[in-house]
């Protein structure tokens, strides 16, 4: 028994291969059911106590080292015998690395606030869970708004009182709480809408929004302001309009588009047939709210305006599915490497 044991182990100690044949004829040599090291361990068997605790141990060593050394030799070879370093030619030059580039999204939304603060306007920030009073109530909603309603709006399970912030309108209030005017902001950042997934829409988009509250504001400075940004993102010679709308926190209310054109079939698609794109909504901040942020509405006026930034990024790149800015697709985001 110990000189059968020594034998093999001298054998596994010896052996070599990179190829994955020879490997597997001396694992089944040496390890398989029939092999030379289960039949020391059937001879084994058939031993006196002080023979078992003379030999169990190196006959154990054996097989653990037979086994290691299988692996061992199994991992660095391949199918065709050769070792896997002997793949590669170390010598040649390293492949090319793809440079990072900004998400389509980041473009669009680092634009905008940039054209905002060469006129003055900071950036705020504020939490993505929101109270009721920040996200609904100071803002003039009623009690009885949809958008109120679970199926707009992630609440926090065990505390309905908090919610996902549906839009940044809640950070303007914060502003204007910490603040006293004039109040020049603008908040970009990430909102949350319970909606269904589709090419169209998100649960989770980006937002621009905008505020401005000071003595003496009025629509007409609202206009301005919204044409500089238009003609500064969309080109000098852009025309702007202001439709009538509704939106709870400010009187009176509009939407404001741009005209596109009509010179191809995209842009019939993009703008319904009419030439005019919708880009964000926009109105005079509510007596109400002023007051619920602690300004005296008698003193100050103010306006505000709000965009999303993922419909514009689509726009501007022709970005057929909102879900593509979710991905992360490498071959997706390769595509605006131009755009650093």
């Amino acid at each position: 028994m110990e000189e059968k044991i020594k034998a093999l182990l001298a054998e596994v100690e010896s052996f070599s291969s990179q190829d994955t044949k020879e490997i597997e004829t001396f694992r089944i040599r040496l390890l398989s059911r029939k092999g030379l090291i289960p039949a020391l361990f059937d001879e084994f068997k058939q031993l006196e106590g002080d023979d078992k605790r003379k030999y169990g141990k190196p006959l154990n060593e054996l097989k653990q080292k037979a086994q290691g050394k299988i692996e061992e030799l199994k991992a660095g070879a391949d199918g065709s015998g050769q070792h896997q370093a002997n793949r590669f030619d170390l010598t040649r030059p390293a492949p090319g690395q793809f440079p990072g580039t900004r998400h389509p999204v980041n473009l669009v939304k680092n634009e905008i606030i940039d054209i905002f603060k060469r006129i003055g306007f900071n950036v705020s920030e504020g939490p993505e869970i929101e109270d009721d009073w920040h996200n609904f109530t100071a803002l003039n909603f009623p009690e009885e708004h949809p958008a109120r309603d679970m199926q707009d709006t992630f609440f926090v399970a065990r505390n309905p009182e908090w919610a996902l912030r549906t839009h940044t309108s809640s950070v303007q209030v914060r502003a204007m709480e910490a603040n006293k005017p004039p109040i020049r902001t603008i908040s970009p950042g990430r909102v949350f809408r319970n909606e269904a997934i589709s090419a169209r829409s998100h649960c989770i988009f980006h937002q621009v929004e905008g505020l401005y509250i000071d003595k003496k504001v009025s629509f007409a400075d609202l206009k301005q302001t919204l044409l500089y940004f238009a003609r500064e993102f969309f080109g000098a010679d852009t025309k702007i309009r202001l439709r009538p709308s509704y939106f709870p926190f400010t009187e009176p209310s509009a939407e404001m588009d741009v005209y596109w054109g009509l010179k191809d079939e995209v842009d019939y698609r993009m703008t319904k047939g009419t030439g005019w794109l919708e880009v964000m909504g926009c109105g005079m901040v509510d007596p109400n709210v002023l007051e619920n942020c602690g300004l005296n509405p008698e003193e100050y006026s103010g306006y505000a305006f709000g965009m999303g930034v993922e419909r514009i990024a689509m726009q501007r790149y022709q970005i057929s599915d909102i879900r593509y800015l979710f991905e992360n697709d490498i071959r997706f985001l390769q595509q605006f490497q131009s755009a650093l």
